[in-house]
């Protein structure tokens, strides 16, 4: 094994963010309070700066925002949702939290996004969202998922964990027409909060709603309350809420984070560019650069084994941890997993592009922190296992 281990995903954090964790712990204020604020109205105004009715409304986590978006949209037991196969199981999940269905849809064989073209076979009287999913940072088809959503008067809540920054045909995911979209700030994503997310909405209904459920349901904030300097101790509680709100320390690290987030794009960009030419001569599936309007961004860099070739996925993998070089796979698709498939009797057979892309994919690392000659080392290890076997 090489001594230098090169891990999958790490955050890239520099003195910045250092010197606004240090200052919000000497200001005697580390919950929900002004720097949270700040971050709110900063990630609102860099998704649009000017389109004002924008709001933005901090989470703990991208899991969170998901159960207060489609909560805020009026979700509930009884009702069913579409989503996608290939995603992380909170996508789906944040339904189950409140009583909801899931309907999972196949994806696209190139994007590895929704396929769109099979969302209406599975529309009942009974739907009422559609969660696209942003895969590993490209934009799925949104004009076509809006015109079903009109069409069947459904909500569309995006799960953006993997998109910031993504475009659109020109504009920022974020700051389309759906209802809400939901960032993740993760430890492993393009910018990060350690744990974190953020709800969008163009619609002052949802903001005000997942606000007062992200803290208890309390009509009144901590921070309102306990720096007002008349007596304002009173709140009232006008509905059972969730602990879901984040700190000012998290906060202070994303405002720092989103000042660096051109320079972070313009790095994995880099980075992606240099895959894609290092690799192309190799029997893989590269992920490819999005058309023109749209920006990709490159939260995972997903590579699939061609067709024919007499390596498998996991020997691939194996052979890489061997030569010190860290990989995941993104994902195991829902209707695998035991909870999943039971619950909706789900056969292998009704998701047979997810089939195929699971066994052959592989996200191999990309970071803003990696070094130059890391990319390389992991180039030629792909093109000495491929080289080896032949």
């Amino acid at each position: 094994m090489a001594n230098n281990f090169i891990p999958f995903s790490k955050p890239d954090i520099s003195e910045l963010e250092l010197q606004a964790v240090e200052k919000v712990l000497r200001s005697g204020w580390l919950s929900t309070g002004p720097s949270v604020k700040a971050f709110e109205e900063e990630f609102a105004s860099y998704i649009s700066p000017t389109n004002k009715s924008l709001r933005a409304v901090s989470v703990s986590s991208a899991t969170a925002g998901l159960h207060l978006a489609l909560e805020a949209c009026g979700i509930k037991q009884g009702d069913e949702i579409i989503t996608s196969t290939l995603t992380f199981t909170a996508t789906a999940a944040a339904a189950r939290f409140l009583g909801a269905e899931v309907k999972l849809v196949d994806i696209n064989q190139e994007s590895l996004n929704i396929d769109v073209d099979k969302i209406e076979s599975v529309i009942t009287p009974k739907t009422k969202a559609i969660i696209p999913v942003h895969y590993a940072g490209l934009s799925c088809d949104m004009d076509q998922i809006y015109e079903i959503s009109k069409k069947y008067d459904l909500r569309v809540i995006e799960d953006a964990a993997h998109a910031l920054p993504t475009k659109y045909k020109g504009k920022m995911i974020g700051d389309l027409k759906s209802d809400a979209t939901v960032f993740s700030f993760y430890a492993n994503k393009t910018m990060t909060t350690g744990e974190g997310g953020m709800v969008l909405t163009n619609k002052d209904e949802i903001a005000n709603r997942v606000s007062i459920m992200r803290s208890h349901g309390i009509s009144r904030d901590a921070f309102d309350r306990f720096t007002s300097k008349a007596p304002s101790w009173y709140y009232e509680v006008i509905h059972p809420g969730y602990k879901y709100n984040m700190n000012d320390i998290s906060a202070s690290i994303g405002i720092s984070q989103l000042k660096r987030l051109p320079d972070f794009l313009s790095r994995r960009n880099d980075l992606a560019t240099r895959y894609i030419q290092g690799l192309k001569s190799l029997p893989l599936v590269l992920p490819e650069f999005p058309s023109k309007g749209n920006d990709h961004a490159w939260h995972l860099f997903v590579i699939r084994l061609s067709e024919g070739t007499s390596l498998t996925r996991d020997e691939v993998i194996d052979s890489l941890s061997n030569q010190g070089i860290g990989t995941s796979v993104h994902y195991v698709p829902l209707h695998m997993h035991p909870y999943w498939k039971s619950r909706y009797e789900l056969e292998d057979s009704m998701f047979e592009i997810a089939n195929k892309a699971y066994g052959r994919m592989i996200s191999i690392p990309l970071y803003t922190a990696m070094k130059n000659e890391e990319q390389e080392r992991i180039i030629q290890a792909l093109t000495q296992i491929f080289l080896s076997k032949d």
